[in-house]
C-alpha cells in the first residue's frame, strides 16, 4: 500500500533547510529555551527597618521631615522639586520654630532653582521666597544676601531668556527687602554685588558696555541677543528703576533728608533746588538746619551761658565765636569751594554719566515705541505699554535730575551733551503735554498723572540748570580747559523750546494746585505727599523765575499766579492730610529767603502783590496747630518752628495785627474758655510729656509772641499767659516757663 501524502510531506520537512531571508535574524531552533528574566526594585529610605526614626521630629502631613524635603530639591523630576517647596512652606507653617535654624541650609537648597529650567519650579520658588523672607528678621537675613545675589546674577546670564526675566524678579523681592545689600557696589571701585546686578541688566536689555568701561563706544553686551516683549521689558526696566532709585539715594544725602526722630514715616522736605540761589555753601547749610530736629537733653532750668537756638532770636548760627583773631596764614588757607554751592556727587558723576549715555539710546526707543499707542486719542492704552512709558520717563528723572544737581563738578560739554539729550526728550513729549487720557478711568488718569509731573521736574531741571549757569561757568572754564569752545554759549540752543515747555509747565502746575484738571473740573484725587515734593522743583522754578526770561503765550498763567495758587493750596489744605506739614515748612522757607544776607535768588517776596494772602497763611498755622495738636506730632512741630523761625528772624509779613491775631489764635492751643463748662484743658496738655521738646518750643513760641508785642494789648496779652500758665501747671515745664518769664520781664 503506497506512503501517504501527510508522510512524505512531514519527511521532508525534518531534512528541509529554511531559506534566509534579507533583513530577518537568524530563527532560534524549535527546541530552544528561554532563559531571559526581568526584575523591579522597590526603594524604600524612609521605611528601612536599620534606621529609627524620630518621633519628636518636626515633619509634615505626609511625615516629610526637613532633611526629606532637601534632598528632593535635587530630585531630577520637576513636579518633584515643587512639591518640595510647598512642602517647606507647609513645615513651616506647622513648626515656625524651626524656620531660625534651618535658614542656611535652606537657603543653599533654594539658591540652585532661581536657574531652574523649569518655570513651574521658578514660580513656586519666588511665590516661597516671598513669603518667607519677610518673617526673617533683617539682620539674620543680610548674611545670606550674597549668596542670593551670587545664584541670581548668574541667572541673569542664563541662555534662556524666561530665566534671565524671573532672575529679575529675584531681584525685584531682595531689593524691597534689603536694598542697601543689592546695591552696595554698583559704582566701581566700592565692595558689593551692585555692579553685577547692574551689568546683568544692561546685559538682558543689550544696552552698552560691561559696566565700568567709561572709555570706548558702546557696544552690546550679548552675542545673543533677543528681542524682549513689552511685558518682559517692562519688568526688567521696573526694577532697573528701583535699583537706581536705592542706588542714587544712597549717594545723595543731603542734610536735609534727616527726618524727625518723632515720626520715622515723615517725608522730608527737599531743599537742593534752593542752593544755587545762595552765595556759600555754609549759608545754605545754616537755612537748611532752621527746621531740623535734633535730639537734645532737655534741661528743668534754662541755661543763660547755654541758650538754646529755638529761643528768642538766639539761634545757634548766630551765636557762634565771632571775636575769634584770624591770622593771614589762617586766612590763606581757605578754600574758594567754601563759597561754591552746595553739592553731593562729585566722586561719582561719571559714573552716573556713563550709565545716562549707555541707557539713553534704549530708553529713548522704548518711548518712540510705546507713545503713538499710549497718547493715542481715540482709545485708553494697554496696561503694559503705559507702564512702560512711565517707568522710562523715571528712570530718566533719577538718572538725569542725580546729575545735574551735581552740574558744578561736570565739564561745560558733559552738561552739553546731558542738556540736549533732556531737551530732546521733552521735545519728544511736548506735544502730548498734558498727557490726558481718551477716557475717563482712575488707574490710567493716575498713571497719566504721574507722567505729567514727571515732565514738569525734567522741564524744572533744564530751567534752574539755565539760570545757575552763568554765575558757574566761569568756575568751570578754570576746571575743565579741555572744554569745547562753543560750549559757554550751549544755553541758548534750545532757549526757545525751553520757554514754550515753562509756559505749558506753568499752566499745568497752577491749575493742579488749584484742584482743577486741564478741563476746568475737579481732580480725582488730591496731591499725596510724594506728589507734592516732585512739584517743588517745579514750583520754585517758576517763581525764581526773573521777569525777563520768558514772554507769555496765549492761555499761559503768569508767576504770580503760580505765587497765589500755591498759598491757596497751603490754606486750603486741611490739617489731617498728609502733605499739610510740607506745605508749612515750604511756604516758610520761602518767606524766610527775605531774611538770609547770602540770598541771591530772583524770587523776593518785598515785591510780589500777595502780602495779604501771606499773612492769611500765617493767621491759620493756630488753628491748624490745634486740629493736629497730639495726633501728628511730627506736623506739629513744623508749625511750631515755622512760626518761630520767623518771629525770629522778623520776618516783614508779621506785623503788629499778626502779632495780636497769633494771641488771640493760640491761647485755645493751651486753654478753652467754654461759655458753659468753664476752662477746659487745651490740645498742649495732651501732647505726651516725653516728647519734651514740642512742649519747650510750644512755650518758646509763646514767650518770643509776648516779646515783640506791646503791653497795650492788655486783654489778649493776659489771657494767653493765663492759659499757658495753667497748661504747664504741675509738669516739668513749668519751671521752665516761670523762668522764662522773669527773664524776659514778662511778669
Amino acid at each position: 500500500m503506497p506512503k501517504s501524502s501527510k508522510k512524505k510531506k512531514e519527511k521532508a520537512v525534518d531534512f528541509s533547510k529554511a531559506k534566509l531571508k534579507l533583513g530577518k535574524g537568524k530563527q532560534l531552533p524549535s527546541n530552544a529555551v528561554d532563559t531571559s528574566f526581568k526584575a523591579r526594585s522597590i526603594a524604600l529610605p524612609t521605611q528601612s527597618i536599620a534606621v529609627e526614626k524620630d518621633a519628636t521630629l518636626p515633619t509634615t502631613r505626609r511625615k516629610q521631615s526637613f532633611d526629606d524635603l532637601v534632598s528632593l530639591m535635587k530630585h531630577y523630576n520637576a513636579n518633584t522639586r515643587k512639591d518640595a517647596i510647598l512642602s517647606f512652606r507647609e513645615l513651616f507653617e506647622l513648626h515656625p520654630d524651626v524656620v531660625e535654624s534651618s535658614m542656611t541650609i535652606l537657603l543653599g537648597a533654594c539658591v540652585r532653582l532661581i536657574g531652574d529650567e523649569d518655570a513651574g519650579v521658578r514660580k513656586t520658588l519666588l511665590s516661597f521666597l516671598s513669603w518667607l523672607l519677610p518673617l526673617v528678621p533683617k539682620e539674620d537675613l543680610i548674611p545670606h544676601v550674597p549668596l542670593l545675589i551670587l545664584f541670581t546674577t548668574s541667572a541673569q546670564t542664563h541662555i534662556f531668556p524666561e530665566i534671565r526675566i524671573d532672575a529679575v524678579r529675584f531681584l525685584d523681592l531682595f531689593l524691597e527687602l534689603v536694598p542697601e545689600s543689592v546695591v552696595d557696589g554698583w559704582i566701581q571701585g566700592n565692595p558689593g554685588h551692585g555692579k553685577r546686578v547692574l551689568e546683568g541688566y544692561l546685559g538682558i536689555l543689550s544696552a552698552g558696555t560691561k559696566y565700568g568701561d567709561t572709555e570706548g563706544e558702546v557696544k552690546a553686551t550679548s552675542t545673543a541677543s533677543v528681542v524682549l516683549s513689552s511685558q518682559s521689558k517692562l519688568v526688567v526696566l521696573k526694577s532697573l528703576s528701583a535699583f537706581l532709585t536705592h542706588a542714587v539715594s544712597r549717594q545723595v544725602r543731603p542734610s536735609n533728608h534727616a527726618t524727625s526722630n518723632l515720626d520715622l514715616a515723615a517725608v522730608p522736605l527737599p531743599t537742593w533746588f534752593l542752593s544755587p540761589s545762595f552765595r556759600s555753601a555754609r549759608s545754605f547749610s545754616a537755612y537748611e538746619r532752621l527746621f531740623r530736629s535734633e535730639s537734645v537733653d532737655c534741661q528743668p532750668q534754662l541755661d543763660a551761658e547755654h541758650p538754646r537756638d529755638d529761643f528768642i532770636c538766639m539761634p545757634d548760627f548766630a551765636t557762634g565765636p565771632l571775636a575769634t583773631a584770624w591770622s593771614l596764614n589762617d586766612l590763606s588757607g581757605l578754600s574758594l569751594a567754601q563759597n561754591e554751592p552746595l553739592t553731593h556727587l562729585n566722586s561719582n558723576t561719571s559714573s552716573l554719566i556713563h550709565l545716562a549715555r549707555t541707557l539713553y539710546s534704549t530708553l529713548l526707543a522704548s518711548y518712540l515705541d510705546c507713545a503713538p499707542v499710549v497718547f493715542s486719542p481715540n482709545a485708553n492704552p494697554p496696561e503694559a505699554e503705559l507702564n512702560l512709558l512711565t517707568v522710562m520717563a523715571r528712570i530718566m528723572r533719577t538718572l538725569y535730575g542725580s546729575i545735574l544737581q551735581d552740574r558744578f563738578s561736570l565739564s561745560l560739554a558733559e552738561e552739553e551733551t546731558l542738556c540736549d539729550e533732556v531737551c530732546t526728550l521733552l521735545g519728544y513729549m511736548t506735544g502730548y503735554f498734558p498727557f490726558r487720557p481718551a477716557r475717563r478711568e482712575i488707574k490710567v488718569e493716575h498713571a497719566f498723572q504721574d507722567l505729567n509731573v514727571i515732565y514738569c521736574e525734567l522741564t524744572a531741571l533744564l530751567v534752574l540748570v539755565s539760570f545757575r549757569r552763568p554765575s558757574g561757568d566761569i568756575l568751570r572754564k578754570a576746571r575743565f580747559p579741555t572744554s569745547r569752545s562753543h560750549a559757554s554759549t550751549s544755553h541758548v540752543k534750545h532757549e526757545g523750546k525751553l520757554a514754550l515747555q515753562a509756559g505749558l509747565v506753568r499752566t499745568y502746575v497752577t491749575r493742579l494746585l488749584l484742584g482743577e484738571d486741564n478741563s476746568g473740573a475737579q481732580i480725582s484725587r488730591p496731591l499725596i505727599p510724594t506728589m507734592y515734593i516732585a512739584l517743588l522743583p517745579t514750583i520754585w522754578a517758576l517763581l525764581n523765575e526773573p521777569k525777563e526770561s520768558h514772554t507769555r503765550s496765549q492761555g499761559e498763567a503768569p508767576t504770580d499766579t503760580v505765587l497765589s495758587a500755591m498759598l491757596d493750596h497751603a490754606i486750603r489744605t486741611t490739617s489731617n492730610s498728609a502733605v499739610k506739614a510740607l506745605t508749612v515748612e515750604f511756604v516758610a522757607r520761602i518767606l524766610l529767603l527775605e531774611t538770609e544776607t547770602d540770598y541771591c535768588g530772583y524770587f523776593d517776596v518785598r515785591n510780589l502783590g500777595e502780602q495779604e494772602k501771606f499773612q492769611e497763611w500765617i493767621l491759620h498755622l493756630p488753628r491748624t496747630l490745634w486740629e493736629i495738636g497730639p495726633h501728628n506730632l511730627a506736623a506739629s512741630e513744623t508749625v511750631i518752628r515755622s512760626l518761630l523761625r520767623l518771629l525770629q528772624r522778623g520776618s516783614i509779613m508779621i506785623k503788629h495785627e499778626e502779632i495780636m491775631g497769633l494771641q488771640t489764635r493760640l491761647t485755645p492751643f493751651f486753654m478753652i474758655t467754654h461759655p458753659v463748662r468753664g476752662r477746659l484743658p487745651g490740645p498742649f496738655t495732651k501732647i505726651p510729656t516725653s516728647s519734651v521738646l514740642i512742649r519747650r518750643l510750644a512755650v518758646d513760641l509763646v514767650v518770643t509772641i509776648l516779646s515783640v508785642s506791646t503791653r497795650s494789648e492788655g486783654e489778649e496779652r493776659e489771657n494767653l499767659m493765663i492759659a499757658v500758665g495753667s497748661a504747664v501747671s504741675g509738669t516739668l515745664e513749668e519751671g521752665y516757663w516761670q523762668q522764662l518769664v522773669r527773664a524776659t520781664g514778662l511778669s
